[in-house]
């Protein structure tokens, strides 16, 4: 059984954390320096709250009417929307980013990670067009790395909105033919496996809570241990790679571990454990648990 590992990105020219404490991150995202809520980031900040206010060309601040909503307090000169670029191992992509009201700006940084994993993988694929399903796949950093390492991409997300954000994206990095899917993740891969579909990759990023366009309720606990099930029976029995990520606070590695095993059995090249940023003081912020396992 493969041990539990810490991953982090290899150093990406347009992102940095540069602090993070007292439930905050400082980052820097291209040109501009944003500060934002951060539940795991627990500690002291390293740096003084001078440096944050004189650093941040937007900070986030909670509505105190909504535990997820809230607005950017923008200094002049932020342009909003913007570009940063993405460029390693053979991955060449682009991103709009955007200052969005639930805090979040577009990408995850530590899922670079997971992004030069897909593309290693779908180019070690012994098949022509491998195809590849990315559930709950929000503004398509995953889908784009497929894409771009030759694969037949299928990217499915709830939110509409999302969709478009993920087609921008696509065309920003020079990439084309995504098959796009507004639906319930869950309803989707049921259809799937009731047609016989497979696929060689399969990437999974759930939230902790959501809802499908029709109103249906996902909650992670309560059904991600269905929803992998379901997704053994999709996975190409010959020629495959399979990641997924989880960001939920106390949801343990360990966890995740036991459902993966239960569920797929034998786990050829496995990994699992946490993935985290560090910021200039060398303070790892985690970010989530992942595990991954292909046949190459």
């Amino acid at each position: 059984m493969a041990d539990l590992q810490l991953l982090t990105p290899a150093a990406w020219p347009e992102y940095e954390l540069i602090d993070a404490g007292n439930f905050e991150k400082l980052e820097r995202f291209g040109a501009y320096v944003l500060a934002r809520p951060e539940p795991q980031a627990i500690w002291d900040k390293s740096l003084p709250e001078a440096d944050w206010e004189r650093q941040a060309h937007a900070t986030f601040r909670r509505d105190k009417q909504s535990p997820e909503r809230g607005e950017w307090l923008k200094k002049p000169g932020l342009r909003d929307p913007w570009l940063v670029g993405f460029r390693q191992a053979g991955l060449s992509l682009r991103f709009k980013l955007a200052l969005s009201s639930f805090k979040h700006v577009g990408i995850f940084p530590e899922q670079a990670v997971n992004w030069t994993y897909i593309y290693d993988k779908v180019k070690a694929l012994p098949v022509e067009r491998p195809k590849v399903l990315n559930l709950f796949a929000y503004t398509g950093g995953a889908s784009l790395a497929a894409r771009q390492a030759g694969a037949d991409v299928t990217h499915v997300d709830a939110v509409r909105q999302v969709i478009s954000w993920s087609r921008e994206n696509m065309e920003a990095s020079g990439l084309d033919n995504i098959r796009w899917v507004v639906e319930d993740a869950v309803k989707f891969v049921r259809r799937e496996e009731r047609r016989g579909n497979t696929y060689h990759g399969l990437i999974l990023d759930p939230p902790a809570y959501g809802r499908g366009p029709e109103g249906e309720k996902w909650v992670l606990e309560e059904h991600l241990n269905a929803l992998l099930k379901t997704c053994v029976s999709l996975l190409d029995k010959e020629h495959f790679f399979f990641i997924i990520n989880l960001y939920s606070l106390g949801f343990s590695a360990l966890i995740l571990d036991n459902l993966m095993r239960q569920c797929f059995g034998q786990l050829p090249h496995a990994e699992w454990g946490e993935l985290y940023l560090d910021d200039r003081q060398q303070k790892r912020l985690p970010l989530g648990v992942f595990y991954r396992f292909s046949s190459q």
